[in-house]
């Protein structure tokens, strides 16, 4: 599947990426909410389908990488809790990482994993955040709103929010803030596990990204469909290594 060509090309220097997520920040987009939301960010009522990507980069290299650094991005794909489909893109990435701009550094390789799905999937989880950032529109809300997909981000830590972890008990959460406004939850999933960093991205609202991210919970720590994207990429990653 690609649909790449209908989208403007990503933002290609900071002043043009900070220009689209001021954007999207201002943009009011209508709320997605599953079925049956209720208290602590649970949900009794079906979800489409989930997808989830993650990108890595080549081992050995130190500090903010480099723009041309060899990248791997995987999509990884789910229905009613079942493995649906997969797929793997190899690019080079555009830019060095900088707080805050990281779109620029793996937007292009997020997005040509998901197109290369054989469908899209109907909610987004990547690893980003969403509206904890400087300009409240990091890589999990600017990838949903380029593809018109509800998306969550998940994360180990925060950008710029603040908020303490929850207790050390399994299902504790407590929120992260950004000047005074819940922009996301952290979720411990198991006692003496550290927590996750669970956050609002486009059309979603906190309640929703923690009831995304705990419907999509199995015995690990991370969301299924983004463990599974994670080891997608890292084994495309190996293999080519091996190759060279």
């Amino acid at each position: 599947m690609n649909e790449t060509q209908d989208l403007e090309p990503w933002p290609r220097t900071l002043a043009a990426l900070e220009e689209e997520q001021r954007r999207l920040a201002a943009t009011a987009a209508p709320l997605w909410r599953p079925e049956n939301l209720g208290r602590g960010g649970r949900t009794g009522g079906p979800l489409p389908p989930i997808g989830a990507s993650f990108v890595c980069f080549g081992r050995g290299g130190s500090g903010p990488g480099a723009a041309g650094d060899a990248g791997w991005a995987a999509a990884a794909l789910f229905a009613a809790r079942e493995f649906v489909a997969s797929a793997v893109a190899q690019g080079r990435a555009p830019a060095a990482y900088a707080p805050g701009h990281l779109a620029l550094r793996e937007g292009t390789l997020h997005e040509a994993a998901l197109f290369a799905l054989p469908q899209l999937p109907g909610l987004l989880l990547v690893d980003a955040t969403g509206r904890d950032h400087p300009r409240r529109a990091g890589l999990a809300l600017h990838l949903g709103a380029r593809l018109g997909i509800p998306s969550v981000g998940v994360t180990n830590r925060l950008l710029v929010a603040a908020g303490p972890p929850p207790p050390d008990e399994a299902g504790a959460v407590t929120p992260f803030l950004l000047e005074e406004v819940v922009v996301g939850w952290w979720l411990r999933v198991r006692r003496g596990v550290r927590p996750l960093a669970v956050h609002a991205a486009w059309r979603t609202d906190p309640e929703t990204a923690l009831a995304v991210v705990r419907a999509c919970l199995g015995r690990e720590r991370t969301p299924e469909p983004l463990r599974t994207a994670r080891r997608l990429a890292r084994e495309a990653r190996t293999r080519a290594e091996r190759r060279t």
